[in-house]
C-alpha cells in the first residue's frame, strides 16, 4: 500500500469513528439546556445549600463517599459552562448573566461553609481537606479536560453520566468549603489556597467549554462593536494567564519536593541498613529553604565516623547541601517517641515477636539434639551391670551416635555405634546375640558393633 492510500485509510478511519455528527444534538437544543443551568434562584439555591452542607460534613469526617455524592448533587457547573458557552458564541449578556448567578452561588457556598464549621465541634484539618488548599498544574488539566468533556457530553443526544463524572472529577464544591473553613478557623492559607483552586476549575472549564463550542462551529452573534469583541479576547486569555502561572511555580515545587523525598527515603534505606539497628522513623521535610532529613533509630548505636561517613554520601542521591539529623539509643539521645506512629511500634513489635518465636524454635531444637546426644554418655554405665551378667566377656563398651556419608551420592545416615572390648574370644554367634540384644534395649535397629581385638 502506498503513502498516500494508506493516509487516506487513516483519515477514514479517524472519519468513521471520531464523527460527532452521527449522535450530535440539535444546537439550539445545547444552547438551551445550558442556558436553562445558569439560573440561580429558588430551589437551585436551597440544593446549593443542602449539597455545601453535605460536603462539609464529608470534609469535617473524612468521608470520600459523602464528599463524592454532595459533588453529584451540586448544580455549580450550569454557570460556569454559560461563561464558556457566551465566550464561544459572543453572547455578552449571557456572560453577564452567568458570572452573576456563579457568583451568588460561590457566596452562598462560603457563607454556608463558613457557618458549617464555625458551629462544628471537629475543627481539625483532616487529609481530605487538606487536598483541596495547594492546587498544582495538574488541576488545570482536569479542570481542562473535564469542561471538554462536558461540552461534549452537552452537545449529544446519549449525555450518559458524563457530566456527574465531570463534576466529581473537577470538584467544584468542596474547595468552597475548605474555603468556608478558612474563614470559620482564621487560617487564611487555607481560604485562598482554596478558593484558588476553585478559580482554577472554573476558569477552565469555562475555557474548555468555550474551545469546545468553537471546534463545533456553534452559531455565533455578532458584536456591534469589533474593539469590545477584542477587548472581551485578550481579557479571557489574560485571565487564563494568570490562572495558570501560579499552578505551574506550585507544581515545580510539589515535583521538585518529590524528587527530595523519593531520593531522602533511597539514602535511608542503602545507608542505614544495619543487623543490630533498625530505623524507626525517617522524614524528608523542607524548612526556612533547607532540606532536612531526619532518621530515628533504635536498636545498637552507630558510631558518629558512619554517620559522617553517610553523610558524606549524600550529593550522590542528589542531595548535596541536605542536613542529616539522626537520633538513636536511649538517654539523652533517645529517639523522639512523639514521632513514632503506634502502626510503626506495632510493626517492630511483631518483628520482634517474629525473631524471638524463630530463636525460641533454634534454641528448642538444638536441646533435643544435644539430650538426644547426651543420653548415649551415660547408656553405657546404665547397662552395664546387664552386661554384665548376660555377657560376662565384655570389659568395656563405648556408645554413641554416628552420622556415615555415602561418596558416590552425599547421602547420610545416622547410626548407633558401639566399641566393645572383650576378655576371651567373642564368637560371631555371640557378637549377633549382643548385637540383637543392644537394638533392643536401645530402642533401634540401626547398630553398628566393632569389636576390638
Amino acid at each position: 500500500m502506498s503513502f498516500p492510500k494508506f493516509v487516506d485509510s487513516v483519515k477514514r478511519f479517524l472519519t468513521h469513528y471520531l464523527d460527532m455528527s452521527q449522535d450530535r444534538e440539535e444546537e439550539a437544543a445545547s444552547v438551551e439546556a445550558i442556558r436553562a443551568g445558569v439560573e440561580f434562584k429558588g430551589s437551585t439555591i436551597l440544593i446549593l445549600v443542602f449539597a455545601i452542607f453535605i460536603a462539609s460534613l464529608g470534609l469535617n469526617t473524612n468521608s470520600a463517599a459523602v464528599i463524592i455524592g454532595a459533588m453529584l448533587i451540586s448544580p455549580l457547573m450550569g454557570p460556569i459552562m454559560g461563561i464558556g458557552l457566551g465566550l464561544g458564541i459572543n453572547d455578552y449578556e449571557l456572560i453577564k448573566r452567568s458570572f452573576r448567578n456563579l457568583a451568588v452561588a460561590t457566596l452562598f457556598s462560603v457563607i454556608t461553609s463558613t457557618i458549617y464549621f464555625w458551629v462544628s465541634p471537629l475543627n481539625e484539618a483532616r487529609s481530605e481537606l487538606l487536598a483541596r488548599t495547594s492546587p498544582t498544574i495538574y488541576d488545570v488539566l482536569i479542570a481542562f479536560f473535564g469542561g471538554l468533556a462536558g461540552i461534549v457530553a452537552m452537545s449529544s443526544k446519549q449525555k450518559g453520566n458524563v457530566l456527574p463524572g465531570v463534576a466529581i472529577a473537577t470538584a467544584l464544591m468542596p474547595p468552597l468549603c475548605t474555603a468556608g473553613f478558612g474563614l470559620a478557623t482564621g487560617n487564611f492559607y487555607y481560604f485562598f489556597g482554596a478558593f484558588y483552586l476553585f478559580f482554577i476549575n472554573s476558569v477552565f472549564i469555562a475555557f474548555a467549554t468555550t474551545l469546545g463550542v468553537k471546534l463545533m462551529k456553534y452559531s455565533k452573534k455578532e458584536f456591534v462593536d469589533d474593539e469590545r469583541r477584542k477587548k472581551v479576547e485578550r481579557m479571557v486569555y489574560t485571565i487564563l494567564i494568570l490562572t495558570m502561572a501560579p499552578s505551574i511555580y506550585l507544581t515545580y515545587n510539589m515535583v521538585k519536593e518529590n524528587f527530595f523525598e523519593v531520593a531522602a527515603s533511597r539514602f535511608v534505606s542503602q545507608n542505614f541498613n544495619y543487623a543490630d539497628t533498625q530505623v524507626l522513623s525517617k522524614s524528608a521535610v523542607t524548612e526556612h529553604g533547607k532540606h532536612i532529613i531526619r532518621v530515628s533509630l533504635v536498636g545498637a548505636e552507630i558510631p558518629k565516623d558512619s554517620i559522617a561517613v553517610a553523610q558524606a554520601r549524600l550529593p550522590q542521591y542528589g542531595l548535596g547541601g541536605a542536613i542529616l539529623e539522626v537520633r538513636q539509643g536511649y538517654g539523652q539521645n533517645q529517639a523522639d517517641i512523639s514521632t513514632l506512629s503506634s502502626a510503626m511500634f506495632k510493626d517492630i513489635y511483631l518483628h520482634n515477636q517474629e525473631q524471638i518465636a524463630r530463636q525460641q524454635k533454634t534454641i528448642d531444637s538444638l536441646e533435643n539434639l544435644t539430650s538426644h546426644y547426651q543420653q548415649y554418655d551415660s547408656v553405657g554405665v546404665e547397662i552395664a551391670p546387664e552386661i554384665k551378667v548376660l555377657f560376662p566377656n565384655v570389659t568395656d563398651i563405648a556408645i554413641s551416635k554416628t552420622i556415615f556419608s555415602r561418596i558416590d551420592t552425599e547421602a547420610r545416615d545416622t547410626t548407633t555405634l558401639a566399641v566393645v572390648r572383650h576378655s576371651k574370644v567373642f564368637s560371631l554367634s555371640e557378637q549377633k546375640r549382643f548385637k540383637e540384644w543392644l537394638q533392643a534395649r536401645l530402642g533401634t535397629k540401626k547398630v553398628q558393633l566393632v569389636i576390638e581385638k
